[in-house]
């Protein structure tokens, strides 16, 4: 059986976004400022460029969108 889930998931937040509100979805989920999402994504993305923005891309498609 399966059963759905009840949590809080993890989605794109359209209304504080900056390119496709992945950032700013993950900074209201895990209850962080989304300055210091967006400084680690940017760290991350210039210290291993690709993986980071493969990630960021699949994020971008895969995370569905809160429209609230």
């Amino acid at each position: 059986m399966k059963e759905k889930y009840v949590g809080n998931p993890i989605t794109k937040d359209l209304l504080n976004r900056k390119l496709s509100g992945v950032c700013a979805g993950i900074a209201k989920h895990y209850n962080m400022p989304i300055i210091s999402v967006r400084v680690i994504t940017v760290i991350v993305g210039i210290l291993v460029p690709l993986p980071a923005v493969f990630a960021y891309l699949l994020a971008a498609f895969l995370m569905p969108t809160n429209r609230y």
